[in-house]
């Protein structure tokens, strides 16, 4: 050993194979433990936790018993074998004797418990994040992340790709949220935007023939914040020339399966695949949560055959969950929740060994109703087309019922989306973004029905999050100029914001496409983590704020004063 090295090992390394090896560790002191004969510490570091021991007699005993929790020291001695095994930790079958002790640091005492079940806040524990991150739960999530992203970086380069950065600083450009801005110095007035995505960029390297792109994109968006969602985020962001649809999907659909076997040693079963249309009406929701089975299925033909009057002209759908049973409390819950999205009627019946009861009776025989063995069956009278209020309900019954799911994971492609929507100022707007190519089945209809054309948009969905959202590319530059124009972009428009991507087009763009993985959402799924910031190392509270560094904070008067100054020029 080098007299000179703070540690030959890291604590949670040491198995029965190092035992009667003299080594140094170090770390955080976890707790100490005085039994009289002995005195015991959990010496805790990145790698695991290691029981350190002095007897009575020895000359280190005193000097044991009088560490603090979360001080910083560093021990040598001989590992041995413990009388006492502990089934729980890794090391638990050794034990090092302390011949030579030396704090490196005392702590104060934490504010909260430094363990996986701590007694601190979010708040607290954000304020001290530090502290927070050296929890074994915390530490092993962000453990995982890097192992994602090594993994991730594996593949790709396996399969051809070229890790390229592109900038922070660029312009603005309409992408659907809106922008962080940077003034600039150098030219007063004007603003750099922080990027929301490579988008653009990452497209002017097809061009450039980099053929097979990808980087872990560190991204921005000012909008609100939510469990799911942060305004600063890292995106794992691809790009590929001479590519069809298909060949994407296959594509990811493979890099997924190998990194969940590489990650948490999972086989993913069947991905399927769901039209964007199909998975309104099956499941009410673009994102559908598969690991059940709950489904909604159309009966609007059954349904107007029966004496219902407020099915009269209206779309049906029908879900029956097996087993299920609901309260008149619950399912007043439900209705009200359905009414409240502009369902026009929902009505329910259960099935038990005793009865059958619905509250159609007025209209229905529960014998007129075929219903497969016991359960809860749900109908929604619609005005038009399925709605994200059917999936509202389902989601509300999974809930409600505690039903349990079928499987760990689910992964489902969800593709040809909308290639615009309107918004309610009556424009149209792209469903996704303006790059994204329409289906080459509807381009006859994009001048004349333009809500009707489908994009070559794709989404991945795990556990119902959207994980990954991409597209093939308008690479044509008289096409991109026709849904600029369709989204309302004036000529002067188009070659003030968006010329140099036109220019560039008109210079030999091959067919592209690509997409962009969520990296914060996918760990969380990941990690069984339940908001985004359990895997990302400093996060922002709801409200934006960084409580450990007090951001964001007021300028001081000279920034100020100089600020005003750029502004007003």
């Amino acid at each position: 050993m080098e007299a000179t090295s703070y540690r030959t090992h890291g604590c949670g390394e040491l198995r029965p194979h190092h035992v009667g090896q003299r080594l140094r560790v170090a770390g955080w002191v976890r707790r100490v433990r005085d039994l009289g004969r002995f005195v015991f510490v959990d010496l805790r570091d990145r790698t695991g936790i290691l029981q350190l021991y002095a007897r009575a007699e020895s000359p280190l005993y005193a000097s044991l018993r009088k560490l603090g929790r979360e001080w910083v020291i560093q021990a040598e001695g001989t590992l041995r074998l413990r009388e006492s095994p502990n089934p729980a930790l890794p090391t638990g079958q050794v034990e090092l004797e302390v011949e030579s002790l030396t704090v490196l640091n005392p702590s104060l005492t934490p504010p909260f418990l430094i363990e996986d079940e701590t007694d601190g806040l979010e708040e607290l524990r954000l304020q001290y994040r530090y502290l927070d991150l050296r929890r074994p739960v915390m530490q092993a999530r962000l453990m995982l992340r890097a192992r994602l992203l090594a993994v991730l970086r594996h593949y790709l380069t396996s399969r051809g790709f070229v890790e390229i950065e592109t900038p922070m600083l660029i312009r603005s450009t309409p992408e659907g949220a809106r922008d962080f801005l940077v003034p600039s110095r150098l030219k007063p007035g004007a603003f750099y935007a922080l990027p929301q995505s490579p988008q653009l960029l990452k497209q002017l390297l097809m061009i450039a023939g980099y053929d097979r792109y990808f980087q872990i994109a560190r991204c921005f968006r000012d909008e609100d914040y939510r469990g799911d969602r942060q305004a600063e985020f890292t995106q794992l962001d691809c790009e590929l020339s001479f590519v069809t649809q298909e060949e994407i999907l296959e594509l990811f659909t493979d890099l997924v399966r190998f990194t969940f076997r590489e990650v948490l040693g999972v086989e993913i079963g069947p991905v399927p695949r769901l039209t964007y249309a199909e998975a309104l009406a099956q499941y009410g929701s673009d994102k559908p949560d598969l690991r059940y089975a709950l489904r909604w299925e159309e009966v609007t033909a059954w349904a107007h055959q029966q004496p219902v009057p407020f099915w009269e002209g209206r779309r049906v759908f029908w879900m029956w969950v097996p087993g299920g049973h609901a309260s008149r409390k619950v399912q007043d819950t439900w209705r009200a929740l359905a009414q409240e999205a502009g369902v026009a009627s929902v009505a329910f019946v259960q099935k038990t060994p005793q009865q059958v009861s619905t509250s159609l009776s007025k209209f229905l025989s529960p014998e007129s109703l075929e219903l497969p063995g016991e359960g809860l069956g749900l109908w929604v009278a619609l005005e038009d087309g399925p709605t994200s209020a059917l999936g509202a309900l389902r989601s509300a019954v999974i809930r409600d019922l505690n039903l349990q799911p079928e499987r760990e994971w689910a992964v489902l492609w969800v593709t040809d989306f909308p290639l615009f929507e309107k918004t309610e100022e009556g424009r149209l707007a792209p469903a996704h973004h303006p790059f994204v190519h329409p289906h080459p089945e509807d381009l006859d209809r994009l001048q004349t029905d333009p809500l009707s054309v489908r994009g070559l948009a794709y989404d991945l969905v795990i556990n119902g999050y959207e994980i990954l959202s991409g597209s093939l590319r308008c690479h044509v530059p008289e096409l991109q100029r026709q849904i600029f124009r369709l989204l309302g972009f004036s000529p002067a428009e188009m070659e003030e914001k968006f010329g140099f991507l036109l220019q560039a087009l008109s210079y030999g763009a091959p067919p592209h496409g690509g997409c962009a993985f969520g990296l914060d959402r996918w760990v969380m799924l990941l990690a069984g983590g339940q908001s985004l910031r359990d895997v990302i190392a400093f996060p922002k509270t709801a409200s934006g704020a960084d409580l450990m560094l007090g951001a964001p904070a007021p300028l001081d008067p000279a920034q100020k004063a100089e600020l005003l100054g750029w502004l007003s020029s």
